[in-house]
Formats: structure tokens, sequence, C-alpha cells
């Protein structure tokens, strides 16, 4: 697999090298060179497979001949060790739930992923540095893929007060290889400081820096394979007239769904889905790219105003020839959000503000004979003090958020200043 650097095509490397490199020069983002293209029949085929033997044959169709089928098969059924199931929430809209792994949101699929990746591609005694910036769910899920993994350190920023408390207690209580800072800032802030820590070269040799963003390439092409598993659960009638919604904060969501629908998915249409923090809906809207300052929101995992994968987005409609102005979307408002989300408890659905955003704007957008799916993004209980405040119901707290919620914070805290990071990274 050879993939390109977005701002210097001249910079080509291997799916090995992207995996451990995270980023190109100039903070640019890799994409593949070759786009592959399944036919319908194949399609079909792989549509009856089960999910992992599935998944293997999606992500080797990019990553060719670098990993032997049956090493990539074993490193899939480890990641890809928990269900992804489709639940009906109306007559024609469902809810992909993405929340079944151990740290109940989506980035376990693409976390546990690049972990085992990331093992495969580099020497035994070979030292890295994740360093990787949350939103919320990132953090965990990355966490707890590497953790108690040798020879990798993992460093974590995340927005002081700006995510959930269970969210926090997830990632911030394993301690061990793990080290947490919040930062005095919003998400944006956090990445901005990763992104300059790639930009330092000696910074990067000295500790084998690495990101766990889905930046990371790996991270992007595990994103793909639940697409198919959403497709696959659909009777054969709900597949022809496909409309996906996606909560979207930083853009890697709704960028492996644009690569499923690629490689040759029948999926008719997508949202993005944001909430006030709209960049995106304004740039289709008025072909303007004019980030504003980031507002804090019920959804803190999409409060970001400069979402990363989007030139990959670019990239993709360019390279297939697609108009951008075909992609739907739409920015929900908080007190919009928790009127959808008390209207899908009354239909016996209880969600978090993420999804109910996907779904508001998919029950708005869903057109006569259509089907519609939502990501469900996280577990409610993630979001356990809004989700019981907006539906006045308690949230019983499922295990892998219970055995940690009482447990003290291990966080360092630092001002959102490089000098400070930089120091902590060389310690």
């Amino acid at each position: 697999m050879k993939l390109y650097n977005l701002k210097d095509h001249n910079e080509q490397v291997s799916f090995a090298q992207a995996v451990k490199q995270g980023l190109g020069s100039q903070q640019g983002l890799f994409f593949p060179l070759e786009l592959p293209e399944f036919e319908l029949t194949d399609i079909d085929a792989m549509l009856e497979m089960d999910f992992v033997s599935r998944s293997s044959k999606i992500l080797s169709a990019f990553i060719g001949d670098e990993i032997p089928a049956q090493q990539l098969h074993e490193r899939v059924k480890a990641a890809f060790a928990f269900p992804a199931p489709v639940k009906a929430v109306s007559e024609d809209i469902a809810c992909l739930e993405l929340f079944h792994g151990p740290t109940l949101a989506f980035k376990d699929f693409g976390g546990r992923f690049m972990a085992q990746m990331l093992s495969y591609v580099s020497g035994s005694d070979e030292q890295i540095t994740i360093l990787t910036a949350t939103s919320g769910d990132t953090g965990a899920a990355v966490a707890h893929a590497f953790y108690g993994m040798k020879n990798v350190r993992v460093v974590i920023l995340y927005p002081q007060g700006k995510i959930s408390p269970l969210q926090e207690k997830l990632f911030c209580t394993l301690g061990g290889n793990i080290e947490t800072i919040s930062i005095d800032g919003d998400f944006d802030a956090c990445q901005s400081l990763v992104k300059q820590a790639f930009d330092d070269e000696e910074l990067k040799r000295a500790i084998g820096l690495n990101s766990a963003n889905s930046i990371n390439i790996s991270r992007l092409l595990a994103q793909i394979c639940y697409y198919f598993e959403a497709v696959a659960q659909l009777p054969q009638e709900k597949r022809n007239q496909l409309v996906v919604s996606v909560p979207s904060g930083n853009f890697g969501d709704l960028t492996a769904g644009l690569l499923a629908k690629s490689l040759g998915l029948p999926i008719k249409r997508f949202i993005a889905a944001t909430n006030a923090n709209d960049t995106v809906p304004r740039f289709l809207g008025n072909g303007e790219w004019q980030p504003n300052q980031t507002v804090s929101t019920l959804s803190n995992a999409m409060d970001v105003s400069q979402p990363n994968n989007w030139p990959r987005v670019e990239e993709l409609f360019r390279r297939k020839t697609w108009r951008l102005t075909d992609l739907a979307c739409g920015a929900v408002s908080d007190e919009t959000t928790r009127t959808a989300m008390r209207e899908l408890a009354e239909m016996g659905y209880i969600s978090e503000p993420h999804a109910a955003i996907a779904w508001r704007l998919l029950r708005d957008q869903l057109q006569e004979g259509e089907y519609g799916v939502f990501l469900g993004t996280a577990h409610p209980a993630k979001f356990r003090e809004s989700v019981e405040a907006i539906l006045e119901q308690t949230l019983t707290l499922p295990p892998e958020l219970a055995e940690r919620a009482d447990l003290p914070l291990l966080s360092h805290q630092m001002k959102g200043d490089f000098a400070s990071l930089r120091a902590f990274l060389l310690k």
C-alpha cells in the first residue's frame, strides 16, 4: 500500500511507515494512492460474510501484501472482539450502535486496530510515544487499546472541564504507561499542541513520536468496516435507498463512510451532522472556509471548529469526481438536541446528544422510499449527567464505567503552551 501526503504529493510512504509516522511533512495527512473498488458481485458476497472475515477483506484491499492475509485476519479478530448491532428506532430509521466495545464508544474499533497494527510494524525494542488529543472518546479508546503494551508510552491531552466526568474517569484512572494532561483550553488548542509536537523534528526523533488521532491512517481504515457491517444487517429491500447520518466533529467517521462508498458499498447519500461548531455546513452553504471560535455544547466530542480530516474528504471527492454540494449536512442547537433526545425516549430509544443530533437531521431530511441509519457513537451512560437531567430518569452504569467511577484521577494539569508540553514529553 502506498500513501501520499496531501500537502506534498511527492512524499509517498508504505502503510507501515504511515502507521508509525502518523503525519507527513507540513502536518500533511496521508491518503491512499490507489482507491480500490469491489465489483457488485463481490459486495453481495462480502455482505454474507461474518464481521471479521469481511473486515479483513476490506482492509486487505487497502493494505495489499504488506501484511499476510492470515496475520491480518488474526489482528482484526483481536481488535474487533465485540459487535456493532443495528437497532430499529422507527419504521424507516435504525441506529448503528458502535458503543459495545471496552470503552463504550466507536473509537474502540480504530484505537484497537491501530494498536494491533503498530505492534505488528514496530520492532520489539523500538520505543514509541503516542501523543493524541481527545474531545472525549478517543482518549479512552487509545488508552485502553495500548494499556500495558511494552515500549509504548501514551500521552493524552484533553480540554479541562470540557469532557464528561465519566469520559474522564475511563482513561485518566489507568496510570502505568498511560499519562493524561488536562489542558487549559478547548479541543482545538489540544490539537494544535499535538501538531506543534509533530513539527519538532528533534522531539519526534528523541521520543519516537506517533499519533493515535483519526489522522492516523490505520484508525481511519478500521472505521470503514462497520459501514459494511451496518448494510449487512439490513434486509435487501432497505439497502437500495440507504441514507447514513454521521455525527461529525473531526470528520474521521464521515471520511471512513465515504471510503466505504468509494469501495462500492451501496449508500445513496450521507448527512454530515454537526452541533453549533458548524464550520463545514457553512462552508458547504457558501463556499467559504471560516472557522469560528469553538463553543462548548452538550455534544462535546463534536466541539471542533477546524476538523482535521476535512482535507481527506475534499481529496476523495476530487479523486472520485463527486460533487461536494451533494453532501447533505446540518447543524443542531443544544435546545434541539434536548428535544431530539426526549423524542427518541418517547419512541423507546435512549440516546445521548451526539447520536440524537444525527437522528434529528436524518429524520428531517429523509425522503419517501429511503431508509435511514444514524451512528450511535457512544453509550448514553458516558453522558449520564446530561442524559439523566434531560430525560428525567436514572441510567444504570455499565460495568466498564461502574468500576472506574470512584477511582481517583491521575491527570496532570497544564496551560496550553508548547514549551511546557515539550518539557513534559522529554522528561
